[in-house]
């Protein structure tokens, strides 16, 4: 290592100090509900493959017939020779599913918010944002050079307030931009989308969700968060991934059909980055098509949802504001988080240390996601050892 990335082992090591250091463990198969990873099989509360369509036969066809009829890779990015007939029926499928007029498919949900924002703000534009919102919009945030007001966590008085600021400091003719995750990724609460829209309408701001989380989860079908509070038409960017409850790969932005032609000229992901491999493409098509037929897989993740914070609750393990299947066990201490998350993997039970800068100081946690996929068993097994581990590290008495 040269002199010069010395620091870098120096920051490492002060990570390894705290207890903080960590790799990622190893899959080693398919990405189910309980999984071999690092050779061991465990109980798997880590995934977000919501409705267990990361592995289901029928996704796994459509990848293989894509793979004979347009190759395993489409060549280009979208505006010069990258888009094939597959981008344009995945995006024709999705603007359906997601009632819009029309879709954009990104590499993924990260380039969707951060190229999507960077691409309709500039410098003298202002951009108010949830303080909890996803890092991908906060670093399209940053990447727009537009002004940044950030609003207490699902505060609408502070929304408020910071709206006003912006009023003040927009540019002549500037343009404000209010961003909000639809199900925040850390703490599973729902943001209180028709308050935001509302007070964004207000004040004549364009209004933006991002429903990484909310895809597949919230609304009929799993359409998402303006499908569960019945906010078709007034929320004026959608932005969802392929990657969760779909369980394929990359996300996409939904909208009018102005703005989806205007992100196909401005996006930098999309004019410098290669589309979609037919496989995955293909995939996410026969995904969105198997939520369409049925809700069965949502409601099955509801009832595991329902189950598995009722009993962690009930042996007083604190799980925060979380109202959907993200599951968070707050400890508060950073090394305790990380030594609970240690210990239940030896007991047989995959759920990730979260800590800081994913987490503020002092809000370290085990984030704990149920899928569709998990038996009873399997719930019930993970939260005995939650028990165990708990009371040993003297988390609950």
């Amino acid at each position: 290592m040269s002199e010069a990335l010395r620091f870098l082992a120096e920051e490492l090591e002060k990570l390894k100090a705290q207890g903080l250091f960590r790799l990622p463990r190893v899959v080693q198969g398919r990405q189910r509900a309980r999984a071999v990873i690092d050779g061991r099989e465990v109980v798997n509360l880590s995934s977000n493959n919501y409705l267990g369509l990361a592995t289901h036969p029928r996704l796994q066809e459509a990848a293989r017939r894509a793979v004979e009829s347009h190759g395993v890779g489409s060549g280009a990015v979208r505006t010069i020779a990258g888009t094939q007939d597959l981008h344009q029926t995945l995006e024709e499928v999705l603007a359906r599913f997601k009632r819009t007029e029309a879709v954009l498919v990104y590499q993924s949900g990260f380039t969707a918010n951060a190229g999507t924002v960077a691409a309709i703000l500039a410098p003298g534009d202002v951009v108010v944002s949830d303080e909890l919102n996803h890092a991908s919009i906060i670093d399209g945030c940053r990447l727009s050079r537009a002004t940044i007001k950030v609003y207490p966590h699902a505060d609408m008085e502070g929304l408020r307030q910071k709206l006003e600021e912006a009023r003040r400091d927009v540019r002549e003719g500037g343009r404000t931009l209010v961003v909000t995750d639809g199900v925040f990724s850390m703490d599973g609460d729902i943001a209180p989308l028709p308050d935001v829209v509302r007070i964004a309408r207000e004040f004549g701001a364009i209004t933006m969700v991002d429903d990484a989380h909310a895809s597949g989860v919230l609304g009929d079908h799993g359409r998402g968060s303006v499908d569960h509070w019945g906010l078709h038409g007034q929320v004026d960017i959608q932005v969802g991934t392929l990657s969760k409850a779909v369980g394929v790969l990359g996300g996409y932005v939904a909208g009018s059909r102005t703005l989806i032609e205007y992100l196909l000229q401005r996006a930098r992901p999309i004019l410098f980055s290669t589309s979609h491999p037919p496989a995955v493409t293909a995939a996410c098509i026969e995904a969105i098509h198997l939520m369409e037929e049925s809700d069965e897989l949502i409601r099955r993740l509801w009832e595991n949802t329902r189950l598995f914070q009722a009993e962690l609750r009930a042996r007083g393990f604190d799980t925060g504001r979380s109202q959907t299947p993200i599951t968070p066990v707050i400890v508060g201490e950073e090394t305790k988080a990380m030594a609970l998350s240690d210990q239940l993997f030896q007991e047989g039970v995959f759920a990730q240390g979260i800590a800081y800068p994913t987490v503020p100081r002092g809000k370290a946690r085990v984030r704990a996601i149920v899928t569709a996929e998990h038996s009873q068993a399997d719930l019930e097994e993970a939260v005995a050892a939650f028990a165990r581990v708990g009371k040993r590290l003297g988390i609950i008495g």
